[in-house]
């Protein structure tokens, strides 16, 4: 069964506060920046506060979470997915430009994304 926080609780907005800071510190670290779509980020912020809460680590919230058969008391996920993950460092960014989650990406893919909706807004404005 999944655990439920009150997302309006002091506790989850001081997790979220610390959660945000902990991602602009990833941007800046890696020279990265946050992906095109603000309703994703968010998003994301907020699994990753939640799993801090619930799991005691930031993991990535795009995949399930379980108890560690091996270590008890201790949770772990697809790949030991803790954001940074390693497969967003060495593979998804360097070779996609973005995260699997879509929190993290390069200066270029996001300059190059936003084009892209930009030019999908005026094509569908015209049809209107």
């Amino acid at each position: 069964m999944m655990q439920q926080l009150d997302m309006n609780s002091e506790a989850f907005k001081t997790e979220l506060e610390k959660t945000e800071k902990f991602t602009d510190k990833v941007c800046e670290s890696k020279g990265w920046v946050y992906g095109p779509i603000d309703d994703v980020n968010e998003g994301v912020i907020m699994g990753l506060a939640r799993h801090k809460m619930l799991y005691g680590k930031r993991f990535c919230p795009c995949f399930m979470v379980e108890q560690d058969p091996e270590k008890e008391g201790k949770f772990k996920s697809t790949d030991d997915r803790i954001c940074p993950c390693k497969p967003a460092i060495e593979h998804e960014i360097p070779e996609q430009g973005i995260c699997h989650c879509q929190i993290f990406c390069t200066p270029e893919y996001k300059e190059n994304k936003l084009k892209e909706i930009e030019e999908q807004a005026k094509v569908k404005a015209a049809g209107n």
